[in-house]
């Protein structure tokens, strides 16, 4: 049950840049992703930062990170994942919940993915914020309704990426805070793992998107 609780706190799937106080600390490091965490401002839950290049193009792993439905396959804990609005081709609005062993109540939040890239540097961000509104609250779920994070992906080549993902996170509801900074380290890895075998799929192998230069 501790492991469910890690995975869930860094795979919210939300993305805005992680603010906060003191330096990224190595935690772990497996498979080729390393896990960081560091001290955050009024809060007692640390940000978590993962990173590491991937076997892919710029445009298989948007293509991926804008394929919501998908999430339920390879963001752990993930029960649903649901499109909510497209505002266009680079920008969406998704609802999603998050699934907790009883007696925890499942956590539930409604985010905003936005892409840009950098025309000079190329580098691609992937920012999806919570947001308030656009599905009610509903009984028996603790909404979301603070998560900070960013998927920053620097293309290497045309076959190759750096992935950085970072996250601060409110849960709202009751839940220890130490429990949750020490098990962190292992949700990164296990939806960074199943990331890089969707990635490998025919539907995302040749991904080409008009918004994205490789």
């Amino acid at each position: 049950m501790y492991k469910t609780f890690s995975i869930f706190f860094y795979l919210l799937f939300q993305v805005t840049l992680a603010a906060g106080q003191g330096k990224w600390q190595l935690i772990t490091e497996k498979q080729g992703t390393k896990v960081y965490s560091k001290e955050v401002a009024n809060s007692k839950i640390k940000a978590i930062k993962a990173e590491c290049v991937l076997n892919s193009s710029a445009s298989q792993l948007v293509t991926l990170l804008m394929d919501v439905p998908v999430a339920e396959q390879w963001v752990f804990h993930t029960k649903s994942c649901v499109l909510v609005k497209i505002i266009s081709p680079s920008e969406l609005y998704y609802y999603s919940e998050v699934s907790l062993p009883w007696p925890l109540e499942n956590r539930d939040f409604v985010a905003r993915i936005r892409v840009t890239q950098d025309p000079v540097t190329k580098i691609i961000t992937v920012d999806a914020p919570a947001v308030p509104g656009w599905v009610p609250v509903k009984k028996d779920l603790v909404r979301i309704s603070h998560s900070v994070g960013l998927w920053i992906i620097t293309p290497l080549d045309k076959e190759h990426v750096k992935l950085e993902y970072s996250l601060q996170v409110d849960p709202g509801g009751v839940l220890p805070a130490w429990l949750v900074n020490a098990f962190a380290a292992q949700g990164p890895l296990e939806s960074f793992k199943a990331m890089k075998e969707h990635l490998l799929l025919p539907k995302y192998k040749n991904a080409s998107l008009p918004f994205i230069t490789n």
